[in-house]
């Protein structure tokens, strides 16, 4: 199973989240059996996909180690066979060519690597070139890790994410942290997830936000429920909204002055705080069941 943890706006808690969720179900399993002392390979694969800034692991100390690089291609122009047509530069919805009266420009940065210039280029004037915009690492320990960090500078995340995604091993339990927003980054990380956990703060910024998120759900028909993180802090009508629409809230987890001393210090809540596991897990069996039920 699949599950994506996102949210409108940044600074909710989706990290958080994240990280308590996959280490609550991978210390639930130990508590249940030797899995992990037995050296049989972790159940539990999360992912950060929030690639321009990743800060999962500022949870885990894992040490990461490179897997590859992550390239997309972009136009290289023969000078010597090009007639300055200019199709090039009027298919790309990028605007990365410019075609003048004595060159082609290649705005590499917005190029998207779709490789329609090549296709419609009349001479053959046009090959392809990998440019490398980010790589991808990878670290073990009571969960398999994997994150994508995007170079610095570089504008497009989601030709990165699509590729740490396919890192997917569907044979686990898959955590994927999303990046923040309602934008092209997100749409790519959570479509073809199995369930979309939303998480959101009880104020008017992270309602309008979820509003916003609760529809991208639905517009790519992706399963959806909610989670308030530092509720007691602003007002109820963030849960109202979630009565009112129908939207499962599965967990509230409280402005907590230990939860955020933990988190200032790197700590995920769940190692100090034990019976936050058993909620957790509580979530991911809820979410299972009604995966199951509308199948």
């Amino acid at each position: 199973m699949i599950i994506a943890i996102a949210s409108g706006k940044g600074g909710t808690g989706k990290t958080t989240v994240a990280v308590n969720l996959a280490l609550s179900l991978e210390i639930m399993a130990d508590l249940r059996s030797d899995t992990y002392r037995s050296g049989v390979p972790p159940h539990i694969q999360l992912i950060d996909c929030d690639v321009e800034e990743p800060n999962s692991n500022l949870f885990l100390n894992l040490e990461l180690k490179k897997v590859e690089d992550v390239p997309i291609p972009v136009p290289v122009i023969d000078e010597e066979k090009c007639i300055h047509c200019g199709k090039c530069s009027k298919l790309c919805q990028y605007n990365a060519l410019a075609v003048l009266p004595d060159q082609v420009m290649v705005f590499k940065e917005l190029c998207h690597g779709c490789g329609l210039c090549q296709v419609a280029c009349p001479q053959g004037a046009i090959t392809e070139k990998d440019r490398v915009i980010g790589i991808i690492e990878k670290g073990e320990g009571r969960i398999e890790f994997l994150r994508g960090v995007l170079n610095i500078g570089e504008a497009m995340s989601t030709p990165l994410i699509k590729r740490l995604k396919e890192k997917i091993n569907k044979e686990k339990t898959v955590i994927l942290d999303v990046p923040p927003g309602a934008a092209c980054p997100v749409i790519e990380a959570i479509s073809g997830v199995d369930y979309c956990l939303l998480v959101t703060e009880p104020t008017p910024f992270g309602l309008y936000d979820l509003k916003i998120a609760v529809e991208l759900c639905r517009q790519l028909g992706v399963k959806f429920g909610v989670i308030i993180n530092r509720d007691g802090i602003g007002t109820q009508d963030t849960e109202n909204f979630c009565k009112e629409e129908g939207i499962s809230l599965l967990l509230k987890i409280p402005h907590d002055k230990k939860i955020a001393e933990l988190y200032s210090e790197g700590i995920p809540f769940v190692k100090e705080m034990p019976e936050w596991r058993e909620r957790f897990r509580e979530v991911f069996e809820e979410i299972t069941e009604m995966i199951k039920t509308e199948k």
